[in-house]
């Protein structure tokens, strides 16, 4: 059975297109058909980390949610962008990167229901293994659907304040909507953090498993968002950190 996962966080900043990046192409790396979309439709950015330029996306999850497409015509087949072999495949939805498009749609705003029909029939028309939704931060009635109808919500969050604060009302919700599993990723961690004790802290205050502690790494930042890294750095403690991750959804 097809496996969706959403990748969310409460706030900008917390490295959640990369996680999703990375996460879809390590699951993908096992022989699986995996399919990214991005919901981000505000700020869209994580057709960059495939290697999709603007000028190679003729339509989008924009152009699927105005009834101009369906939603595969939409997916695009990124397995040889990110050096992907064998059997392993890699599909992306992009959301547009046009400003008149992205001012249309908050504008007008959209079904959630189209959405959310879109989503299955992607799932069907791909014959996709696993459905990763890269959403938009904060809470909405477009994140509150991704996290109903997925059966894993995987919660970014950095060791900070205002992210525990927000993750705090993120998982309350959740589980308001009955979230069939939810696991939580501290990303950005500094050198001086004791992994460990960090994770215990985050489970015990949340009641929620951690599934990875990611360090903040300017190996990552160097990258620049151009390429997924784990491809690029595949024996990395990152990359090590992402088959733990991926091993715990498959």
């Amino acid at each position: 059975m097809p496996k969706v996962i959403s990748i969310h966080s409460y706030r900008g900043g917390t490295g959640k297109s990369n996680f999703t990046a990375n996460l879809a192409t390590t699951i993908a790396q096992q022989g699986h058909r995996v399919g990214v979309v991005d919901t981000d439709i505000p700020s869209p950015g994580i057709h960059n980390l495939f290697c999709l330029e603007p000028e190679q996306i003729s339509k989008s999850l924009n152009t699927y949610l105005w009834g101009e497409a369906p939603i595969t015509d939409a997916a695009y087949d990124v397995s040889a962008n990110v050096g992907l072999v064998d059997d392993s495949k890699l599909f992306l939805v992009p959301a547009s990167t046009n400003a008149d498009d992205i001012a249309r749609i908050l504008q007008e705003g959209y079904d959630v229901k189209l959405l959310n029909d879109g989503l299955r029939k992607l799932v069907k028309g791909l014959e996709l293994d696993y459905l990763l939704i890269d959403t938009h931060p904060g809470l909405s009635k477009e994140t509150f659907l991704s996290i109903a109808i997925s059966h894993v919500l995987a919660l970014i969050l950095r060791p900070d304040k205002q992210d525990y604060q927000g993750t705090a009302v993120t998982v309350d919700v959740a589980r308001q909507l009955k979230v069939r599993q939810m696991l939580l990723i501290i990303n950005k961690a500094h050198s001086k953090l004791d992994k460990t004790a960090l994770k215990q802290k985050v489970e015990q205050a949340y009641d929620v498993p951690v599934a990875g502690v990611f360090p903040l790494s300017e190996d990552m930042a160097q990258l620049a968002s151009e390429g997924v890294f784990c491809l690029k750095q595949a024996s990395h403690e990152i990359s090590q950190e992402f088959q733990k991750v991926a091993q715990q959804l498959i």
